[in-house]
């Protein structure tokens, strides 16, 4: 038997940072992309954001990878977001995303940096984090992937 855990913070964010994502739906399609993670067999640890994005704590199972686990939770979401009307407008996440991999010491802080993100974002727009990040993780702007 093989024993993996390969933990990886993944956040993306609505179509052009539009704030979609209010106080009274944002509980509802977090709810809902766990339960759908969860029968699709993703492990999603934490999930929680902001107005317009979303932060990701998940575990990777050994035939899984994260381009697929990010495009099956991002399209079904939206596409269940538009057919329940959750949004006056059509919904759409953003085509980019982040995910770095996080070591088993630092995942506490993680899904603590996660729970707090209304907290956070009192003190950081989402513009300033998603420059952090790209500073952070030493991530090429203008669309170049990081290897």
């Amino acid at each position: 038997m093989s024993f993996i855990r390969i933990w990886v913070h993944c956040v993306w964010s609505t179509k052009n940072r539009a704030a979609f994502l209010s106080n009274n739906n944002k509980s509802i399609i977090i709810n809902h992309i766990v339960e759908n993670a969860k029968a699709k067999g993703i492990f999603i640890d934490s999930i929680n954001g902001d107005k317009e994005h979303l932060h990701c704590l998940i575990s990777l199972g050994p035939n899984e990878n994260i381009s697929k686990i990010i495009q099956l939770i991002k399209v079904e979401s939206s596409f269940w977001i538009n057919k329940n009307n959750l949004i006056k407008n059509t919904f759409e996440w953003g085509d980019e995303y982040f995910a770095v991999s996080v070591s088993e010491s630092s995942i506490q802080a993680i899904r603590e940096y996660i729970r707090n993100q209304e907290e956070h974002h009192k003190k950081k727009t989402w513009d300033k984090e998603y420059e952090d990040f790209i500073l952070d993780y030493n991530f090429e702007k203008l669309g170049a992937k990081a290897h």
